[in-house]
This record gives C-alpha cells, structure tokens and sequence, in this order.
C-alpha cells in the first residue's frame, strides 16, 4: 500500500508541476459554470412562464434542472479524462524513464494502481468543484440532496471506468497524441454503444448496448442506485487495469 500511494503522490506533483492539471480544472470549471448558469437561467423561464400560466403540474426540478446539469458533467468528462490518463505511461516511454520504473522493486499492480488512483485523485477535483455550483443551489432553495449524492457516485464510478481505459492505451504507446485521440474515440464508441441497440434488436446489438456508458450512469442521474450499474462499472474498471498490468509485464519481458 506504502509503493502505492508513493507512485501516486508522484504523479500527481507531475500533474501539477504542469500546466496538464491546471488546463483541465480550469476548463472545466469555466464550461460547466456556463453551461450550469444557462440551465439555471432556462429553468427559471420555464417555471414563471408555467406559474403564469396557471399549470396545476409543478415543474419536476431534478427532471428539468439537476439531472440535464449531471449529464453535463458526464459528458464533460468524456473530453477531458483522455487528457488526464494520455501522459501516464505515454510520457514514462518517450523519456525512457520506465524502463527505472520496471527494474525498480515495486510491482506491476502497484504502479498501475499508483498512478490510477493520482488520476481518479485529478478527476475528483473536478468533480468538487461542479460541487461548489450544486451547493449555491442547494443553499439559495431546497432541492432533494440524496439524487444529487447518488448521481455523484456514478459519476465517480464512470470516471473510474474511463480512467482504467485511458491508462490501459497509454501504456501501449509512447506518443501522448495517439493516447489521447484513441481514448477520447474509444470512450465516444462506449458512449453511443446504446444507440446500436436501438436500431437492431440482434444478440450482438443487444451485447454491444450493454457495453454503454450511457445506459448506466442514467439511474444514478434519476438518483437509483442499481447492482447491475455498480457491477458493470466495477468490473469494467478491474478488467482494464488487470490489462495494464499484463502490458506491463510484456514490457518488463521485452526490456
């Protein structure tokens, strides 16, 4: 546990001894500050255009406001974790200093989870600061804070799964580009798996449907809390960094 959280202090200096960590929470925090002011703004036409209009239904604000405002994050997230995981191993190749980290007397799992868990740590981040908005929210009115926590842990459990995938195709490449473009594309395939599923009603549509990002997180966004969700991203996480510890075992082979 010692070489572990080592691995991953380490590499969370690196993330901000850069400008990396500091381009991705100010992104961040710039677009989801706009885009979550034109949804509260959007909200607040809506429910005086319906109060003036005498509507007996009142407006769900989780449907109308919380809920588009999570998937915003979600989305979000798509572009920006590419960015997070493409220098882990990427960077490590094209300095050449893994090949110090692999003779080194830590073990494979122990890197993989190491810098893992300084990426998931960088994700968090931005994650605490959509907080801050959602807390303005919660203090200036009085929505339910239960679908809001439940979403916040999908939206964790999706970055999770992201994440192990980033780390996976950035430790078979040693060019930061091609692990940010094969993630960013690799991820968009698992976002829009669903979209096949609706078109063709085959085993294997069906299959490949299951696989989306989308279909899962949308519980946690209506505030339910599925075992078959949480199992899914779980075992999509441990698949993949079980896969980064394989390709490093070829590297050490190799070196």
């Amino acid at each position: 546990m010692r070489n572990i959280l080592t691995i991953a202090a380490k590499e969370l200096r690196s993330y901000f001894s850069s400008p990396v960590a500091y381009i991705i929470l100010g992104v961040f925090a710039l677009v989801f500050g706009i885009l979550f002011g034109l949804g509260v703004e959007t909200y607040i036409r809506i429910f005086l255009a319906r109060s003036q209009g005498g509507a007996n239904m009142p407006l769900d604000h989780h449907e109308a406001l919380l809920r588009p405002m999570l998937g915003t994050i979600s989305t979000i997230g798509l572009f920006l974790v590419p960015m997070i995981t493409m220098r882990l191993f990427a960077e490590e190749k094209r300095s050449g200093t893994i090949e110090l980290l692999l003779t080194s007397p830590i073990r494979d799992y122990e890197i993989v989870l190491g810098k893992w868990l300084a990426a998931m740590a960088l994700y968090s981040s931005l994650l605490l600061i959509s907080m801050f908005d959602f807390a303005i929210l919660l203090f200036m009115s009085t929505p339910e804070w239960k679908p809001i926590a439940t979403a916040y842990l999908g939206l964790f459990l999706q970055g999770g799964a992201l994440i192990s995938l980033g780390l996976f195709l950035s430790s078979v490449t040693k060019n930061q580009i091609i692990a940010v473009a094969v993630t960013f594309f690799a991820s968009l395939g698992l976002w829009i798996a669903d979209a096949i599923s609706v078109y063709n009603t085959a085993a294997w549509a069906r299959a490949i449907g299951y696989l989306s990002l989308v279909s899962h997180f949308e519980p946690f966004a209506r505030g339910l809390v599925q075992s078959r969700d949480v199992v899914f991203f779980v075992t999509f996480t441990f698949f993949w960094l079980f896969l980064t510890v394989r390709s490093l075992e070829s590297l050490r082979w190799r070196s």
